[in-house]
Formats: C-alpha cells, sequence, structure tokens
C-alpha cells in the first residue's frame, strides 16, 4: 500500500511508559495496571463535560422537533454506537428511527472484523445518503483516533445536507482537527496495550455515549426522578420493573398496580398520569400527547385547567 499515514504521533498511538514491561507483570500486578489506567476516563469525562452538556441539548431539541440521531464509525467505535442505539427503544420506548447506529461493514461487521472497510470516505458519505439525513438530524462520528476516513466522509456528507455534527474523538483536537459544529474530545492517554483503543478509548467512548443519550432522554421526559416511565414493557423483567415503579412511585399495592398498568396498555407514564389525574387512558394519552409526551408538564397542565 502506498501513502500510509504516519499516525505514531496520535495520543492513541502513543507507548504507555506505565506498562513498558507489560508481558512480564504478574495476573494481579495486570489487572492492577488496568485498574489505575482505567481512571483516566473518569478525567477525560470530566474535561469534556461542557462539550457533552452542549451535544445533550441540542440532540434533545432536534428529537424533540422529528429529528433523529446517528452514531457513525468503524470497528469498536461503530460497534458501540450501534449498542447504545440499540439499548434506545427498550429503555426508553424510543422509536427505533429515532436513535440508530451506522457501522463501516454494516450488521455483519458487529460480529467479525471489518476494519479494512474504515478507509472509504464515500461508504460514509453514501450511509448518510441512504438514510436521508436533513437538517433536523444530528449525525456523531465516533472515531478514537480522530482520523477515519468513513467516519469523515459521513460527518462531511451530513454537514453539507444541513445536519447538527458531533465528534468523538480520543486524541487532541490540534492532532486532528475535524469540522464539527460540537467536537468532544476525551482524552484519556496512551493505551497499556500500544494502540489498541477499544481499552481506554472504547471504555471512555462508552460512558459518553451513555451520558448522551441518556441525558437526552431525560431532557424529552422520558425519565421521572430517576425512574424509567417510558420502559417497554416487553418480558418479565420490564414488566417487574415497570410494577415496581408505579408501587414506589404511587404506593399502590401490588395487585392494584398490574390492575392499572393493565389499564394504561403497559404504558407506565400513562398509568402514573391516570392515577394522579383520574383520567381515563384515552384522555390521559390525549394530554400527554399535547405535551410532548412531558409527564410533569402534562400533570401541571390538568392541575392549571
Amino acid at each position: 500500500m502506498e501513502n500510509i499515514q504516519e499516525r505514531g504521533h496520535l495520543l492513541t498511538e502513543q507507548i504507555n511508559p506505565n506498562s513498558q514491561n507489560l508481558d512480564q507483570l504478574s495476573t494481579v500486578e495486570l489487572v492492577e495496571l488496568f485498574n489505575s489506567e482505567d481512571s483516566q476516563t473518569l478525567k477525560a469525562i470530566a474535561q469534556a463535560k461542557v462539550e457533552l452538556a452542549k451535544a445533550i441539548d441540542v440532540t434533545s431539541k432536534a428529537l424533540s422537533q422529528g429529528g433523529r440521531l446517528f452514531y457513525v464509525g468503524a470497528g469498536t467505535s461503530g460497534r458501540l454506537g450501534v449498542l447504545d442505539a440499540a439499548e434506545c427503544p427498550p429503555t426508553f420506548c424510543t422509536d427505533p428511527d429515532m436513535v440508530q447506529g451506522i457501522i463501516a461493514g454494516g450488521a455483519a461487521a458487529l460480529i467479525r472484523s471489518s476494519e479494512n472497510l474504515e478507509d472509504r470516505p464515500q461508504d460514509g458519505a453514501e450511509a448518510i445518503a441512504q438514510r436521508k439525513v436533513i437538517e433536523k438530524d444530528v449525525v456523531v462520528g465516533i472515531s478514537a483516533g480522530g482520523t477515519t476516513p468513513y467516519v469523515h466522509g459521513a460527518l462531511s456528507a451530513a454537514k453539507q445536507r444541513g445536519a447538527t455534527t458531533i465528534a468523538i474523538a480520543c486524541v487532541p483536537a490540534k492532532q486532528v482537527p475535524m469540522i464539527v459544529d460540537i467536537d468532544i474530545r476525551l482524552l484519556t492517554g496512551p493505551e497499556i496495550l500500544a494502540g489498541s483503543t477499544r481499552l481506554k478509548a472504547g471504555t471512555v467512548t462508552k460512558m459518553a455515549l451513555n451520558i448522551l443519550s441518556t441525558g437526552v432522554m431525560v431532557k424529552l421526559g422520558k425519565v421521572y426522578g430517576n425512574r424509567m416511565i417510558d420502559v417497554s414493557v416487553t418480558n418479565s423483567k420490564l414488566y417487574d420493573r415497570a410494577l415496581r415503579i408505579l408501587e414506589e412511585l404511587t404506593e399502590l399495592s401490588r395487585p392494584d398496580a398490574t390492575e392499572l398498568l393493565d389499564r394504561s396498555g403497559k404504558r407506565v407514564k400513562l398509568a402514573l398520569l391516570m392515577h394522579w389525574t383520574d383520567l381515563d387512558s384515552e384522555a390521559g394519552q390525549l394530554l400527554l400527547d399535547n405535551n410532548q409526551g412531558n409527564l410533569r408538564t402534562a400533570l401541571l397542565k390538568n392541575k392549571n385547567q
């Protein structure tokens, strides 16, 4: 291959002085070193808190207006994006189209390495075109080293279409500039296994995505207190969780909470509204719909009527 870009200067590719003798450590020492190095992830998140908050605010506003959130990445970064997107429907009862993960190589790349496909910026651009990204959408490009051509192609195409663009990378902006609306840099330093960004970089990326998607859903009114009141009741574990939420917030007995949940069509948010307002399910759902699904707003509106 010709014209291979030199990447040794990137923070994620540098040699970690704390792990020079990695292959000579005892097993306990190995675990201790992992633990010590992973503490850098918390510091990285703290340093990026302002940008993360901006991303939450921008994304929640976009989704409240019918926009969509796309994560784009290759390899580990792509898999983490797909994972976060896949967890939104069961946790927050979102439409699967609201948060989507795009990975170089498609679904097959989730279980089999396809890192050779990350060098094609045109594929990233094509993925954006296929999903008909528009100005009210948000596209988050995830690249630990910040150089992934597939991600750059996707971000460039998204920007051309007027979408809000966000970058998540684990190298300083001065090493790899990215022309985006919000630039999130998660600087965890060199990996203990040189260049293996599925380690600290992967961990901090997962943390950032957890914060971003959960923060957005909180802003969208899918949480009451710290309860997931839009939980999708699709199995016995989630049915039990829904009942416990109702029991804890209403002080109803288990049988009464079950009856209320059934009357609401297994919709926890609606069940709470019905209990606190004495509205039936149809009127309660209409009230929620008229208040963007926000339970607190709906309760206040009902109180002031």
